[in-house]
């Protein structure tokens, strides 16, 4: 498994994957879950996949090789003709679809999951960036400020610090600070996700410099970040008072 997150912010966009991928506790791999699917003058798109490798890598395929058209196969429409990042969203749904109807079936046939799903941002022409969560039917939701991230993956561990912390006013600097620190959470507490990650922050203001980076297993900033999580952690549970029924019961 593995987890990915998009948040969607009034500063710009910021997606993390982890690289974790497993077929049971004795084949564990690594692969990159965050994909650029576009990078022209025009348009800018990324996607985060979580699920079976083979279906998410089917559908990154079919978008940078062409999508067939439901009335002519022979026509493929690809990544870079969508005018919008709606239209964007509908095309890789298309190709999910597909992923998900294929790969996935064939799977199903021998009682394994093949079943996918992708966060997909980015931007298009002097537009905002924008944020989907893509199911694996192909349906789609679009990001809003009411809660400005999706998660997609093993999502539970590093979602409490998103819930409490996060807001559309978040400056880019301080969500990457909350965004490692719910990757910390999962790391923590779920083996199927682990460093490396992926990222990519993309500032709102058109024509403004895309920043993409590793994060590898030995990244000082992260373990730094991680220790002194812990350790903050530790002093604020110590700092709040007992509760007082547990008075005068010395540990029996």
């Amino acid at each position: 498994m593995t987890y990915c997150l998009g948040m969607l912010l009034d500063a710009g966009l910021i997606m993390i994957a982890d690289t974790r991928t497993n077929a049971g506790v004795d084949d564990i791999s690594s692969y990159r879950k965050l994909h650029c699917l576009a990078d022209a003058s025009d348009r800018c798109i990324f996607a985060a996949s979580a699920g079976n490798l083979s279906t998410t890598q089917t559908a990154v395929g079919l978008l940078r090789e062409g999508v067939p058209s439901g009335a002519d196969e022979s026509l493929l429409r690809t990544i870079s003709e969508p005018t919008s990042m709606f239209r964007a969203a509908q095309l890789v749904g298309e190709a999910l679809q597909i992923a998900n109807e294929t790969v996935g079936k064939a799977l199903a046939s021998i009682k394994i999951s093949g079943s996918a799903s992708l966060l997909l941002g980015g931007r298009i022409g002097d537009g905002k960036p924008a944020l989907f969560l893509i199911y694996p039917a192909g349906n789609f939701i679009e990001c809003k400020p009411d809660v400005p991230f999706f998660q997609i993956g093993e999502t539970k561990y590093g979602r409490p610090i998103l819930d409490r912390t996060l807001h559309p006013t978040t400056t880019l600097a301080e969500a990457m600070k909350i965004g490692f620190l719910s990757f910390d959470s999962s790391i923590r507490s779920n083996l199927a996700v682990a460093r490396p990650l992926d990222l990519m922050v993309m500032p709102s203001a058109p024509g403004s410099r895309v920043l993409t980076r590793r994060i590898e297993e030995d990244d000082p900033y992260f373990d730094d970040l991680s220790a002194r999580w812990g350790d903050l952690l530790a002093d604020a549970t110590a700092s709040i008072p007992d509760p007082p029924f547990m008075a005068g019961l010395n540990g029996h």
